[in-house]
This record gives C-alpha cells, structure tokens and sequence, in this order.
C-alpha cells in the first residue's frame, strides 16, 4: 500500500467506530481468547516479556491489563540528567519552538495554541522554547513517567479525530497531533513551567493519569479542565508514572524558552527508553 492511498484511508475509516469496539475488546475478560490474543500480539509485534514484572500472559485477565503491564523494578535506570526520557518508544522530532509553530514533519508545522485545546496564554509560556515528539509503538512499555519533578498545576481534556499515529500519517494529515484527541497536563517545576501532552489515536481505547484515573471516555466535544492549585498538592518526582495509554500512541513536551541541550545521539527515528538522557537544561 503507497504512503498518501493509508493516509487518504484515514479520512474514510469509521475511527470512532473502530476506537469504540477496540476498547470494548481490550476490557473484555475473555480467559483462553484473551490469552490467545495477547500471545498472537506479543509473537506479532515482538514484546519482550522477559523485563515485566509478570512475564506469565495467561495471567492477564484483560488484554489492557498486559498492554498497561509494569516492569521488573530496575529495568529502567534513571540517566543523571535534567530531562530523562520519559517513555518507550521513537523519536519522531524534537527541537526548537519557533515562536509559536512546532516541527511535525517536512512541510508541516502545528501551533501551540492549537496543540493545547485554544488556551493562548498557556501557550505564550512555551513560546520560543522546546519540544519532543515521542511515538509509543505496540511493542513498547505504554505507562508515562516524568521527566523531571514537577507539581501539577492543570490538566486539559481536548476532543479531536482520531487519526492513527505513525510515520506516514505524520507526515501526510496536516496538524495531527493539534487535531487527535489528547490530554495535556502542566506542571510547574524548578526549571520553570512544561506540558505533558498524551495524544490518543484510533483504537486507543483511553487515557489515564494517577491523579484521575480514566480521563476518556467519556468522549466530550467540549474541552474539559481540571485545576489544581488550590487543591491538595500532586506533586511527582523525575521518573515517577504519570499515567498511561490504554492502547497507542504519542507523547508530546513543551519546555520554555531558555538553553535546552538534547541528547547529542538523538534523531528522528531513533528507539528511545525510559529514563534515559533526553535533555539538560539549566535552572533559571
């Protein structure tokens, strides 16, 4: 299949439709089918059982169970730096704000402003600052931990299409992760203010945080917010979880403006890891 006709199937494709019933099948408690499921998914995609916590498949009872497992305590060591990476996954681009227009792929820039649900204020915070676009594939670890100590502050519901996430749609649906549903979270810490954003894809069946639990469905055509300043603190250390993707997909960063000096191994394309060097960036 050529790259633009998957990409023209995503505008035909019924997504909700598709996202609805992939959920449903991934809760369902379906003893020997959900363990052949989660065995034919782990054969088909190459999943490393041997670093999770439990390795058994025939012991997850739902298949988002196994796609949310944890890993054996250790798997993932912390690099000694301000920024670790903070999934599994591949980098898809990562660099400079240039004033408010993120990089997606050649020929295509998405805004802030649009990538936050409209708040522009929120959105001036990160003006000629950093980004890091960060693709969780099916093999990976699908929970999201910090990459550096932060107290939230705000959390963002924001509905949108859902669009597969990948290379091809990356560069082929203009603005794609500023028109998928996602969540975005924003966190005040030492080095200044940064956005957490999980963008849901087709079959992502939901995401969800530690603080909340679930945040879809429900499935809103309004932008949802939560507050949390005058609430009892969340506050999260570097590496701790933040949340998680039931099923799918990527995670975007947004960092003010001031020195950020990534990874000098880093490019698109590149498999990343928890934990690892992503970015030092001096406090302020």
């Amino acid at each position: 299949m050529s790259e633009r006709f998957e990409v023209f199937l995503q505008y035909l494709l019924p997504k909700q439709a598709m996202t609805e019933f992939g959920s449903h099948i991934a809760s369902m408690r379906g003893g020997a089918v959900t363990t052949r499921i989660i065995r034919w998914f782990v054969g088909k995609y190459g999943v490393n059982m041997a670093e999770a916590a439990n390795p058994d498949i025939g012991s997850y009872p739902t298949f988002n169970e196994f796609f949310t497992r944890a890993l054996q305590p250790g798997a993932r060591p912390l690099a000694a730096a301000d920024l670790v990476c903070p999934v599994d996954g591949a980098i898809s681009q990562f660099g400079a704000i240039e004033g408010d227009r993120i990089f997606q792929a050649k020929g295509h820039h998405y805004s802030t402003t649009a990538l936050v649900g409209g708040d522009g204020a929120l959105a001036a915070q990160f003006a000629g600052g950093s980004f890091a676009t960060i693709y969780l594939s099916p093999k990976d670890y699908h929970r999201i931990h910090m990459p550096m100590g932060g107290r939230l502050q705000r959390m963002i519901y924001v509905p949108g299409e859902l669009f597969s996430v990948n290379p091809a749609t990356a560069r082929g649906v203009p603005g794609l992760f500023a028109r998928n549903e996602r969540v975005v979270c924003v966190f005040e810490s030492a080095r200044g203010p940064f956005v957490l954003v999980l963008v849901g894809a087709t079959i992502v069946g939901s995401m969800a945080t530690v603080w909340h639990g679930v945040v879809n469905p429900p499935r809103t055509k309004e932008v949802r917010e939560w507050r949390y300043e005058g609430q009892p603190p969340v506050e999260l250390a570097q590496g701790d979880e933040m949340g998680r993707f039931l099923l799918g997909s990527t995670v975007v960063m947004l960092f003010p403006r001031g020195p950020c000096h990534f990874n000098p191994d880093w490019a698109p394309g590149t498999a990343v890891r928890l934990g690892e060097l992503m970015a030092n960036r001096p406090a302020p």
